[in-house]
Formats: C-alpha cells, structure tokens, sequence
C-alpha cells in the first residue's frame, strides 16, 4: 500500500489533531528563529513557558546549559516512569527556501527537522497534560546539542536521570527517504557510533630535489592513508560493518613546491556499530599508522576521540513502538527492519544508561542537512501521538488510551 493511498494521521489522537495548527505555528516559530548548539536560550525559554501553558507538573530549565525538562503524572495507578526525548538545536547552514518561515538568522537554520521534533514532543506533552490517562510519569526531555556538541552528555553529565530516573526512554527522527505514513526502526543498531582521528606524522624536512637527505612525512602519510583501509577489508568480521575515511591531508605550503615538510596530518572519521568493532578499529588505526611511519623514517601520533555511541535500540522496547507504530498505520506501513545508517546521533548516549528506542518517521521532501530542506507538518498528528501512546510502552495502542 503507499503512503499516498491513505490517511496516515487517521488514528492519530483526536485532540492532537485539534491542535495541529498550534503545534505548526509554534514549529514554524522554531524555524523562523533557529540557534545552533548548546547554547539555545530563546529555544529553551519558549518550550519551557509552553509546558507550563500546557499544565505541565514539573517544569526544569538549565538542565546541562539550556536543556529542559518537564514532569507530568499520571492518573492510572502505577510507577512506570518512561522518558521521552527531542532535539532542538539547528545547523550552521544558510537556508535557500523562500517559503513564509524562512531562518531570520544568517548562516543558521533547522535543516535537520529539530524544529519538528521539538513540536512533536510538545503536542504529546499537551495532550498527555490534558489526558493524564496513564500510569505512573513521563519525562519529557528537550536537548539542545545533538549536531555534534554532545547535548545529551552534557544533560547526562548534570543529573538528568539522576533527578529525573527513567525505566525507559523514547525519540524519534523525521526521515525524508520514507514516505508520510511509513515508520520504520530496527531491534538492535540503528546509527553508528561517530568518532573522529587525528594522524601526525613527523619526518624531516629539507629541500625535495634531495629526497635522499629527508624523512618524507608525505609519502608516509600516504601510505598511511591505504594501509587504513585494511582495517575494514582484512580486520573486521566481515558480517559486522565498519567506516574509515580518510577526509582531510596538510601539508607544507602549496607555494613552495619544492620544499619537503616536515609534519603531514590525516583527519578523518571512523563509523563502528558494536563496542567490540570500535575498539578494534581504534587500536589498529594507532598500530598501523606509527608502523608504517615508522617504516619510511617518520613517526606517527594518533589522536582518537570517541564522539558519539552508537545508537543501539533494546529489542524489547524497539518492538513495543513498532506495535503502536503498526496500530497506528497498518503493519504493512512499518518496517521493522530498517538498514542501520552510519550518521551518528547523541540519542546514544542515553541508550547507553536506559533502554529505549529510536524510531523514524517518514517525511518525505527534501534531505537533512541541505539548504532546501524543511520539516513536514503534515506528520505532527501521527508523531506526536507515537510518542504520547509510547508513554504506557507495555500495551498495545487502544488499551493505553482507549483509542483504536
């Protein structure tokens, strides 16, 4: 069945359908006035100042900088605490759309959906305000810092489940190559862990008409370069999978021509999906280099940071959305497993300390991270409700909220 064929925001709660317009002008807003990182004041205020609005038990701001946090309690008997969790902050990027919430902020837009997503989670929080038909409490996490700044860590870092303790946690990602209606997650690694390295190799410089008197640390770093890419092809299982790309080489002055340098730098990316991979991969990118370098006369330091985890979904919460997901649009409309994707996402820090799940919500449209690129609106209903019946993630769609 295609996604055009039907109405995908047919089950989608009736409230937040009622709200659907609010929820497009408060993300629109998000749009208009994007900010990048952590620091996301103007962001963080007006979700928090909606919360209240909302009816919202509890509500926490400067939680790891400008992360918030909202607390509502449930009217059902029972101690289930579950987390739910949106990213907020924007990229760095000049938008080149024309339509009538074009970024106000040169060099600055949501070009990732964050907007969205931060409306998706409000548009639950509302109706579970409203509601309160559930057991026990949802935490509603809004975290600024996702496109490369660690927010999840930094609100980690600063107590976010020891203050606010969760048996589970939830988020969810807009995808512009599934169509509106189509979800799709797997049981078990979704995104890749993202780590970046730093090769220095060190010879010795002098005048390239002499090779004979120098170390070359060019020509070691090339070797360097090829040798690297064995470690996917010869050291890693080959049912496993594994990313390492070689993206930047410095070197010398491009105006002296004939002079030969004494320092080379390698920078690139290394993309694992298991803790075993990626410690195999980090030993051996350090291993390989200083031996090669060392081979050719030079020496070879490697600086290895691990940025983010990988994203890995615990199978028994994955299944409990794709069973509301499939309420929801037909179980001809989930995919339930979805080709892990090597992009990383600081959803995994908190998978790390909870289980959860992070799923997809198809979009269609134009790619993340590109200038064109916009959030649909038209998905919020079926988002938003996701999330909100993903708050009671041990029953199916119409025994948590009476809905079919």
């Amino acid at each position: 069945m295609s996604a055009r064929s039907f109405d995908f925001n047919k089950n989608a709660f009736p409230q937040i359908k009622e709200y659907a317009q609010t929820l497009r002008d408060i993300r629109r807003d998000f749009h208009k006035n994007p900010e990048i990182g952590l620091v996301t004041p103007q962001t963080s205020g007006k979700i928090a100042s909606l919360l209240r609005s909302f009816g919202v038990d509890e509500v926490h701001e400067g939680i790891g900088g400008c992360g918030v946090v909202g607390v509502v309690r449930g009217a059902r008997p029972g101690s289930l605490r579950v987390g739910l969790r949106a990213d907020i902050d924007a990229l760095p990027l000049a938008e080149l759309s024309s339509h009538d919430h074009v970024s106000q902020i040169g060099g600055c837009m949501h070009a990732c959906g964050h907007d969205g997503h931060a409306a998706v989670l409000l548009g639950a929080a509302k109706y579970l305000a409203e509601t309160r038909d559930f057991p026990g409490e949802v935490v509603l996490i809004f975290q600024p810092g996702e496109e490369g700044w660690s927010g999840a860590k930094h609100m980690i870092d600063d107590g976010l489940f020891d203050r606010f303790p969760v048996a589970e946690v939830y988020a969810l990602h807009n995808s512009s190559a599934l169509e509106p209606g189509k979800i799709a997650l797997n049981y078990g690694a979704m995104q890749a862990a993202a780590d970046a390295f730093t090769i220095t190799v060190k010879g010795k410089g002098g005048h390239a008409s002499r090779p004979q008197m120098n170390h070359d640390p060019v020509l070691a770093s090339a070797h360097v370069i090829v040798a690297l890419q064995s470690i996917v092809s010869r050291e890693v299982d080959p049912l496993e999978t594994a990313v390492v790309s070689c993206c930047s080489l410095q070197a010398g002055d491009p105006r002296a021509q004939s002079v030969c340098p004494e320092t080379c730098q390698i920078v690139g990316t290394a993309r694992t999906f298991s803790p075993e991979v990626r410690d195999l991969v980090e030993k051996r990118i350090g291993e390989i280099s200083a031996c090669i370098a060392a081979g050719l006369g030079c020496e070879a330091q490697t600086k290895y940071e691990r940025f983010y985890p990988p994203v890995i979904n615990t199978p028994a919460q994955a299944k409990i959305l794709a069973d509301i997901a499939a309420d929801l649009v037909g179980e001809e409309n989930v995919d339930r497993s979805y080709p892990r994707m090597a992009g990383g996402e600081d959803f995994a820090f908190m998978l790390e300390k909870v289980p959860g799940a992070y799923i997809r919500i198809g979009q269609g449209g134009a790619p993340a991270h590109n200038p064109y690129f916009d959030y649909n609106d038209d998905v919020t209903p079926l988002a938003a409700t996701l999330l909100a019946a993903g708050m009671d993630g041990r029953r199916k769609l119409e025994i948590c909220f009476g809905h079919g």
